[in-house]
């Protein structure tokens, strides 16, 4: 993406203006989105079965799921296991691929970088992000992952946790990381950018507005699009829309809240991810710490059709009362995920 193309030119006031006029109160907000989706035609590899979307104005084609790569170097899994998980995802019709420079103390992008020899670079959309906010820690970073995901470029290069109120004008500042980012991108080694953020909506509408300021429009966003976020701090309801009225590509994060909203015991793994394809996302990201899991994603990808305002409402009546402390949603009411607030030598 060229700075200056796709202005958005929308202050934050009126970005926030905007999200607040377009929230969606209850099950209205799934009914309209879901009307929205009933209109599109997905087509699916005709050999896999597994439906394809766009991702955003970039035009590229990503898979309705994606595998999450911190699950590939998680605590009991080994690697020969994740390199099947990966290689076993990209023969049944998965393309797109997350990771991130400190998932793992990067053992999960070495993994990867293996899985990805033997000619399965070539059917991998490649995701990875920094964590690194000054042009110099983000330039390392961007060299590390492509070390260690043993290629020259990945397709999409995404800033990440962007969860603090201070961090869009840092990686946007006068030697911040989107200088190393442009470079990195001039230079052949990444395609697009994009950024992702867990901790509240008001954040991401600031990363939006100051790109906006900076005559910048990102490629992605990702973010939690899950059944519980719905009810509480929703980035559903401030986000999605601003993302959709800039054709930026939606990346849906922690459609299980990884994997707190299924011990709430309401809903089930298949409807988490249902919940989450039937929302106007490019790709959902689901952890695959195992080829069974593997199999419920891609199950659950080459079953899913639009849900009808009916079945969302009986969706959303069974986490309502769940969801209303967040109490299932760590990632926004805690700590507990926030990788850089435990390593803030990573930002730089």
């Amino acid at each position: 993406m060229q700075i200056g193309s796709n202005i958005y030119r929308e202050s934050i006031d009126e970005v926030r203006a905007m999200a607040t006029r377009r929230r969606f109160i209850g099950v209205a907000a799934a009914t309209m989105i879901s009307a929205r989706i009933n209109k599109r035609a997905w087509a699916a590899d005709t050999k896999t079965g597994v439906p394809m979307r766009t991702l955003g104005h970039t035009g590229e084609k990503v898979s309705m799921v994606g595998i999450g790569g911190y699950h590939l170097a998680r605590p009991g899994v080994e690697e020969d296991e994740s390199i099947r998980i990966v290689r076993t995802g990209l023969d049944q019709g998965i393309n797109f691929l997350d990771n991130c420079w400190d998932y793992n103390n990067g053992e999960s992008e070495i993994r990867m970088g293996k899985a990805l020899r033997d000619g399965y670079r070539q059917k991998a959309f490649l995701m990875t992000k920094i964590d690194g906010r000054n042009k110099a820690t983000a330039a390392s970073q961007i060299n590390d992952s492509l070390k260690r995901l043993q290629t020259d470029h990945v397709d999409l290069l995404q800033f990440h946790e962007v969860i603090r109120d201070t961090d869009p004008d840092r990686i946007f500042a006068a030697g911040g990381a989107l200088e190393a980012v442009l470079e990195a991108k001039k230079a052949g080694k990444l395609r697009y950018i994009g950024f992702t953020g867990h901790k509240s909506p008001d954040i991401h509408l600031k990363m939006l507005s100051t790109a906006s300021a900076h005559q910048f429009t990102f490629d992605s966003v990702q973010m939690p699009l899950n059944v519980m976020d719905h009810h509480f701090n929703s980035f559903e309801a401030k986000v999605l829309p601003v993302l959709q009225k800039q054709n930026i590509g939606v990346l849906g994060m922690k459609p299980m809240g990884d994997p707190f909203i299924l011990q709430s015991k309401t809903v089930t793994a298949v409807e988490c991810l249902h919940y989450s394809m039937n929302l106007p996302t490019s790709v959902v990201i689901t952890g695959c710490d195992s080829l069974k899991i593997l199999q419920q994603a891609l199950d659950a990808a080459r079953s899913f059709q639009p849900m009808g305002k009916q079945e969302v409402a009986a969706l959303l009546a069974k986490t309502g009362k769940a969801a209303q402390s967040g109490e299932f949603e760590m990632y926004k009411s805690s700590h507990h995920f926030d990788g850089t607030y435990q390593n803030p030598q990573w930002l730089g």
